[in-house]
Parts: structure tokens; sequence; C-alpha cells
């Protein structure tokens, strides 16, 4: 299971936590910390991480390196349990302004860009990237798939 930390949570992002069920093979439960941010501090995050001076979507911290498509084992990751004994996975900023304004130039709910975002984030904290063609052929199909059990697909 996922558990999906977010301080002020009002969008419960349990839905989405139940979506990625099955999404990665595992012996322990997962989790990933969200942070809901204005373009303000993402562009600071992202000068600051990236030395790229510009508002973006969503920026992803990942805690484990070389995972993608692996079985997480807690046993292989004993510096990386969380109190409560979930592997956590990183961190993920998301611009809420950005979230507002792409929904409006994509033509979907700001809800169904959230998601997506949070969704994006949470592949980038599991190894998944968008460097390659096949790379984000990749990625966007296992970001679909989620978001079509969501009921939020395109």
């Amino acid at each position: 299971m996922l558990k999906i930390y977010c301080e002020n949570n009002e969008y419960g992002f349990s839905a989405l936590a139940d979506a990625f069920d099955g999404e990665v093979e595992t012996d322990c439960d997962l989790a990933a910390e969200v942070v809901l941010v204005d373009g303000e501090e993402i562009q600071r995050l992202n000068r600051e991480l990236r030395a790229v001076d510009a508002v973006t979507d969503v920026l992803s911290f990942p805690a484990l390196d070389n995972i993608k498509g692996k079985k997480l084992r807690k046993k292989a990751f004993p510096a990386d349990i969380d109190e409560e004994g979930n592997l956590f996975l990183g961190s993920i900023a998301i611009c809420i302004q950005r979230t507002r304004e792409q929904a409006e130039e994509y033509g979907h709910g700001f809800e169904r860009e959230l998601y997506y975002l949070l969704t994006h984030g949470l592949f980038h904290l599991l190894g998944y990237d968008h460097m390659t063609d096949k790379d984000k052929s990749e990625m966007r199909e296992r970001e679909e798939r989620v978001m079509k059990k969501l009921g939020l697909g395109r």
C-alpha cells in the first residue's frame, strides 16, 4: 500500500494511493511526501536544486536510486524506513498555480491535473523518466493506467 503524506491535504489522495496497487512489487508499505506550493516557492526550489530559474508544475526528489522496475524489499533499504515502518520513496512539490493554469490550458478539471501531476511525480520517485522516447512512452503508459483506475483517463 502507498501512503501519501500531505500537510493541509484538502484533496484527499487516498484514491490515488489505492490506484497505485499493483504498480510496484514490494513486501512493505510505501510512503511519499507531497508539498503543495505557490509559483514563487517552486521557482526557488527549481533554481536552487536544478539551476533552472523558472516556475514549473512539479518537482520530484527521490530518496532511492536505481529502483525502476525492481522489487522493493524492506531489508534492502533499512535507512529509508520511516517511523511507521514504510519505505520512504521521496518528496514531491506541486505548484498549485501551474496546476490551475494547465487544467484550463488542457481543457480539463483542476482535480484531473492535480492527480496527474502527483501520479507523474510518484513515477519519478519510482525511477521512471521521460528523457528518451522509449522512457517517455513507458512512463506515460503507466501514468494513464493509474489515471484510468481513478476514472480520470483521457
